[in-house]
């Protein structure tokens, strides 16, 4: 990992073709790569950043909502050839900044229970546990754990 990876908004197809391979690659019920096109290309709040390699590949990637002034971040993934490097705190860090960039005030996301690594790094993120979304994810069924936390001046 470079020593500050800069986050970067996906802005082409190509790109989302290489979040949708990295979302197969992470997850038992991914994303097409036409559903993400269709989730950013159709609406003004859908957004996906990514971290790249010092050979242009996406590594990392974070799909997320810019609601009014809220975040909610809905996936972030590590290539696991590139995980407990710092990209996904690199990542978090990158959107956050961007979020109140553009006036979010708080962050909100869900987190299968079993996940603990990812569980620890929100924690460490300033992320609090606030509820729980019963049978929230399939294959396998499992609980959410929901997060908030503030963003800006004052927050962690």
């Amino acid at each position: 990992m470079t020593p500050d990876p800069a986050v970067e908004r996906v802005t082409s197809s190509e790109d989302l073709a290489s979040v949708a391979a990295l979302e197969s690659v992470c997850f038992t019920n991914p994303w097409t790569r036409e559903m993400l096109e269709q989730q950013v290309r159709g609406s003004e709040v859908a957004r996906v950043y990514v971290l790249r390699d010092a050979s242009g590949t996406i590594v990392a990637f974070c799909s997320c909502w810019v609601i009014v002034d809220e975040l909610h971040v809905n996936t972030i993934a590590v290539d696991p050839d590139h995980r407990r490097t710092g990209l996904a705190r690199a990542l978090m860090q990158g959107v956050m900044q961007e979020a109140v960039r553009n006036g979010c005030n708080k962050a909100t996301l869900e987190v299968r229970e079993s996940n603990l690594p990812a569980r620890r790094l929100y924690a460490t993120l300033g992320f609090a546990e606030t509820g729980v979304r019963r049978r929230y994810y399939t294959q396998p069924e499992e609980d959410a754990i929901i997060l908030w936390r503030g963003l800006g001046s004052g927050s962690p």
